[in-house]
């Protein structure tokens, strides 16, 4: 095996079949052949018995690995609210996978424990947060949603008497959750993963758009934990945030803001009052790969109670550093962390207000665009189009079913599938800076010749309907 890390012929194969990969976007299929996925068989092989060529190792993950990956980064991906990637951001993140950084502690990189501290300082002003809002740098807002509901049980525990680092959860006082029934399944994994189980959880009805209903909202006390919800993962409708967390100030109850995409509404003036009152609560969790597009993995959590997080968080060890620098693994769950930081510091100062306001209103531009095109060609929306979701459905259950499964089969775009009200609908969510207007009439054009293959009981809508 070499030890030489300036093999020049390497990373310039591994930055050639990047840029291959990288100008084929726009045209690729949006989800791979069934070809390409048959091709896969080729990486079910035993392990080899001594060290091979490495060229030959990147030749085979281009060669096999490139045609069977999903698209995401083109501008016809509206699956998962998966982002595309800004250019800058992919390029910082290719200089940080060569430092190899692990973010840790200042100890481990200074670099990477100052440019969180910029980029906290810069996620507070952008968002309106208060002076003491602390940040954690994690995965994503599965991981950044546990954090801060671990910052919540710690916190109303403490007040209780109760030092759940010292004592557990045995016997501990009962606190309560509670969220919207269109509460996101993450919310309910770290409700799990925190022990408290879902038999705790107090769901209030929601309206037709998702939205928990204020007058549905039980009284609050300081034993609990509420979870509000910016961007319904369906239909991208924002919780009543401001009058929820007005109520559960006066309660001493601690809220938490469940932001995955739609926290990025407050950095485009036009959408800004979907986010109003997040300023009001305790912590908040956001993906920076999704509105932002940054590049996987990018999330982040915000709390304003910055000792709550740390102790939720606590860690010891005689090797371990304490000082005045700031040791990332104080906000998060792990300790040794890739320096993702690095991609977020370049898209946010890459991006500008400027930017940023263009990227996350443009994302609302593209979806509005979808809705009327879709409504026009005979298709019922089903939502309101806030933000960025567009909820789809055909006339019927069946061609709804058969309209999606010929659009994903088609290529040319790729959304996903769910159920609302009980009955099958089409989910598209417009999450690239990528997307052009042009892309979203070609793909209205896939919905209307997929749903023209279906079988319907309407002959009009097979022939195109409106």
């Amino acid at each position: 095996m070499t030890r030489d890390f300036a093999d020049a012929r390497l990373f310039a194969d591994a930055q050639r079949y990047a840029l291959e990969y990288l100008a084929a976007s726009g045209e690729r299929s949006v989800f791979p052949t069934p070809e390409a996925i048959a091709a896969l068989s080729a990486f079910d092989e035993t392990l080899p018995d001594g060290t091979g060529d490495a060229h030959d190792v990147l030749a085979m993950l281009h060669r096999i690995g490139s045609p069977a990956t999903v698209n995401q980064i083109g501008g016809r991906y509206f699956g998962f609210v998966n982002g595309s990637v800004v250019p800058v951001a992919l390029a910082a993140k290719q200089m940080a996978s060569a430092w190899d950084q692990n973010a840790a502690t200042y100890a481990s990189s200074p670099l990477c424990s100052r440019l969180e501290g910029v980029v906290e300082g810069w996620l507070r002003e952008l968002f309106g947060l208060p002076a003491e809002t602390v940040a954690g740098f994690v995965s994503g807002s599965s991981i950044a949603t546990f954090s801060g509901l671990a910052a919540a049980r710690y916190r109303l525990l403490e007040r209780l008497g109760w030092d759940v680092n010292e004592r557990g959860l045995r016997e501990s006082p009962p606190l309560r959750i509670v969220t919207g029934d269109q509460a996101h399944a993450s919310v309910a994994k770290a409700i799990n993963l925190l022990g408290f189980g879902q038999a705790c959880v107090e769901r209030v009805p929601t309206d037709d758009q998702g939205r928990l209903r204020i007058d549905r909202l039980p009284s609050l006390d300081d034993r609990t934990i509420l979870i509000l919800q910016a961007g319904n993962v369906c239909t991208g409708s924002f919780d009543p945030i401001a009058a929820a967390v007005a109520r559960a100030r006066e309660a001493s109850a601690w809220t938490h803001v469940d932001g995955a995409f739609g926290l990025w509404a407050a950095a485009s003036p036009r959408l800004a009052d979907l986010t109003k009152g997040i300023e009001h609560a305790h912590s908040l969790s956001a993906d920076a790969h999704k509105t932002l597009n940054t590049p996987y993995d990018n999330g982040v959590v915000l709390c304003r109670d910055r000792e709550a997080l740390a102790e939720a968080m606590k860690f010891a060890g005689a090797y371990l550093p304490t000082n005045e620098h700031r040791n990332g693994m104080a906000y998060t769950p792990e300790m040794s962390r890739r320096s993702r930081v690095v991609e977020l510091w370049a898209t946010m100062r890459y991006l500008g207000r400027q930017g940023m306001d263009d990227l996350v209103g443009g994302l609302h531009e593209r979806a509005v665009q979808f809705g009327e095109e879709l409504t026009a060609a005979g298709f019922r929306v089903l939502n309101d189009v806030v933000f960025n979701q567009v909820l789809v459905a055909c006339d019927d259950d069946s061609t709804t079913t058969a309209t999606l499964a010929a659009v994903q089969s088609s290529g040319v775009c790729w959304c996903g599938g769910t159920t609302w009200e009980g009955r099958p609908a089409i989910r598209i969510s417009v999450s690239s800076w990528v997307t052009t207007a042009e892309d979203v009439t070609r793909c209205v054009a896939a919905f209307k010749a997929a749903r023209a293959l279906s079988p319907s009981p309407n002959p009009s809508l097979k022939e195109g309907g409106g």
